[in-house]
Protein backbone atom coordinates (compact mmCIF):
# COMPACT_ATOMS: atom_id res chain seq x y z
CA UNK A 1 0.00 0.00 0.00
CA UNK A 2 1.31 3.37 -0.79
CA UNK A 3 0.44 6.99 0.23
CA UNK A 4 1.24 10.24 0.29
CA UNK A 5 2.35 12.40 3.21
CA UNK A 6 2.23 16.72 3.19
CA UNK A 7 4.72 18.05 4.92
CA UNK A 8 5.64 21.69 5.69
CA UNK A 9 9.61 22.12 4.26
CA UNK A 10 10.60 22.01 7.87
CA UNK A 11 9.34 18.98 8.74
CA UNK A 12 10.82 16.96 5.82
CA UNK A 13 14.18 18.63 6.24
CA UNK A 14 13.66 17.18 9.83
CA UNK A 15 12.60 13.54 8.63
CA UNK A 16 15.13 13.77 5.73
CA UNK A 17 18.35 14.32 8.25
CA UNK A 18 16.28 11.59 10.56
CA UNK A 19 16.83 9.07 7.81
CA UNK A 20 19.87 10.17 6.57
CA UNK A 21 21.28 9.78 9.82
CA UNK A 22 19.79 6.26 10.54
CA UNK A 23 20.69 5.35 6.53
CA UNK A 24 17.25 4.95 6.08
CA UNK A 25 15.34 5.69 2.99
CA UNK A 26 12.90 8.30 3.62
CA UNK A 27 9.89 5.84 3.63
CA UNK A 28 11.44 3.38 5.61
CA UNK A 29 11.71 5.96 8.26
CA UNK A 30 8.05 7.02 8.45
CA UNK A 31 7.41 3.63 8.31
CA UNK A 32 10.11 2.40 11.29
CA UNK A 33 8.60 5.64 13.08
CA UNK A 34 4.88 4.28 12.70
CA UNK A 35 5.20 0.79 13.88
CA UNK A 36 7.44 2.25 16.86
CA UNK A 37 4.55 4.20 17.69
CA UNK A 38 2.38 1.56 17.76
CA UNK A 39 4.25 -0.89 19.26
CA UNK A 40 5.09 1.80 22.28
CA UNK A 41 0.85 3.00 22.41
CA UNK A 42 0.17 -1.05 22.37
CA UNK A 43 2.57 -1.93 25.29
CA UNK A 44 1.12 0.83 27.48
CA UNK A 45 -2.28 -0.03 27.02
CA UNK A 46 -1.62 -3.82 27.79
CA UNK A 47 0.28 -2.52 30.48
CA UNK A 48 -2.67 -0.39 31.97
CA UNK A 49 -4.96 -2.99 31.54
CA UNK A 50 -2.51 -5.40 33.49
CA UNK A 51 -2.13 -3.17 36.47
CA UNK A 52 -5.95 -2.57 36.91
CA UNK A 53 -6.59 -6.37 36.75
CA UNK A 54 -3.82 -6.42 39.74
CA UNK A 55 -4.95 -3.45 41.61
CA UNK A 56 -8.91 -4.61 41.12
CA UNK A 57 -7.62 -8.49 42.49
CA UNK A 58 -7.09 -6.90 45.57
CA UNK A 59 -3.49 -8.75 45.92
CA UNK A 60 -0.49 -6.96 47.22
CA UNK A 61 3.20 -7.48 45.98
CA UNK A 62 5.98 -8.44 48.43
CA UNK A 63 9.31 -5.98 48.32
CA UNK A 64 12.26 -8.03 47.31
CA UNK A 65 13.65 -7.86 50.58
CA UNK A 66 11.68 -9.42 52.20
CA UNK A 67 10.95 -11.96 49.30
CA UNK A 68 14.79 -12.92 49.42
CA UNK A 69 14.56 -12.58 53.34
CA UNK A 70 12.16 -15.56 53.27
CA UNK A 71 14.42 -17.46 51.01
CA UNK A 72 16.96 -17.09 53.67
CA UNK A 73 15.09 -18.83 56.33
CA UNK A 74 13.99 -21.65 54.20
CA UNK A 75 17.40 -22.81 53.58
Amino acid sequence: MAFSIRLTEDERNLAESYAKLHSFSLAEAFKRALFEKIEDEYDIAVAESAYKEYVDSGRKSTPAQDFWRELDEEV
